[in-house]
């Protein structure tokens, strides 16, 4: 692939891809990829068969070829390039000269971004907050993934867990979260402690079946190697050679939290993941993840991933409606303090 500048124009670069038969996957069907990095980024792509002349301002035009480039290794990596690849690394881009401390960031270079393999898919980072979050799975023992619904927080971190496992660094996986008013009333349901907790793990059940065959999740289940354990049921346990990830963790308490944490074995990594601004506790108890994040911050093998609106990779409706109601809670705290 050879850029080449026209020195007339500052802002007009055009890029030649060298492989034909990947050229029409990187422009996307009916060059969508090329529209959405258009609109993104303020500039004018127009493709000549395996060329695309890029025109706009300096920096936007060189945003735009680092796109480019880094969706175009994807392809000759053999891995395909969906549109929300293109919206990933965009973003990607986008933030590279604030968050240069992220281990994949090269100064006006291409975009490697953090991904998770398992047997059956491959999960690439799409934001840098999810970069950062992946990174650091691989080396803490706990992490905290805080942030917005959409986020992939719960995700990457069943991603992470079903990877460690298939690779044999782990013998277990404990999926835990807090049911029914964080309270863990589960007494009053039909059927045995898995049943009665599963429609509170569904998501995490789902993100699982993504990343393994479904009969080897069933196989996993029913032997004991992905455990679905509620809270009330670790207390007293030391959980070695697993990952550990507890779901809406802004739902358990000061008390629970600190029994979570401390059950933290030998070879073993833990997962929190949880949205401040969702807790569902009674009035006055105070949020054990809320807590443990102010206490924690900065102490060694600890690391807490944040994410905002940002970083939302559902329907981008989802996050305009996260940067609404965050909004709409600044002003109330703003007009409570005054």
């Amino acid at each position: 692939m050879s850029p080449t500048a026209d020195n007339a124009l500052a802002s007009q670069l055009e890029l030649a891809f060298e492989d034909n038969r990947l050229v029409s996957q990187l422009y996307g069907e009916f060059d969508q990829n090329l529209a959405l990095i258009e609109q993104r980024l303020a500039v004018q792509a127009t493709p000549r068969g395996n060329h695309v002349m890029l025109k706009g301002a300096v920096s936007s035009v060189d945003q735009a070829r680092r796109v480019l480039e880094s969706l175009y290794a994807t392809l000759e990596e053999g891995r395909p390039v969906e549109i929300a690849d293109v919206d990933g690394v965009i973003r990607m881009i986008e933030t590279e000269d604030s968050q240069l401390t992220l281990p994949t960031m090269e100064k006006k270079g291409k975009v490697r971004m953090a991904q998770i393999a398992t047997r059956k898919a491959t999960i690439i980072a799409r934001t840098p907050a999810q970069d950062a979050y992946i990174r650091a799975m691989d080396r803490a023992e706990l992490v905290f993934g805080v942030g917005p619904a959409g986020t992939g927080k719960t995700y990457l971190a069943v991603a992470h867990a079903a990877s460690l496992l298939e690779r044999g660094d782990i013998n277990r996986i404990i999926l835990s979260r807090p049911a029914v008013e964080a309270g863990e009333r589960l007494g009053f349901l039909p059927g045995d402690m898995k049943e009665k907790v599963d429609p509170y793990l569904r998501p995490l059940y789902d993100a699982l079946y993504d990343m393994m065959r479904p009969e080897h999740v069933e196989r996993c289940i029913t032997s004991g190697v992905i455990e679905v354990a509620p809270l009330a049921f670790m207390r007293g346990r030391t959980l070695a050679n697993a990952v550990v990830i507890l779901d809406e963790a802004q739902n358990t308490t000061s008390m629970q939290m600190k029994m979570f944490l401390t059950r933290l074995g030998e070879n073993s990594k833990m997962i929190v993941t949880g949205d401040p601004t969702q807790i569902d506790l009674p009035r006055g108890e105070r949020s054990g993840l809320v807590e443990a994040l102010n206490l924690l911050d900065g102490v060694e093998g600890v690391h807490i991933s944040r994410f905002g609106d940002r970083d939302v990779v559902r329907h981008a409706l989802v996050a305009r409606i996260v940067r609404a109601y965050e909004a709409a809670g600044a002003r109330k705290t703003e007009s409570n303090s005054n």
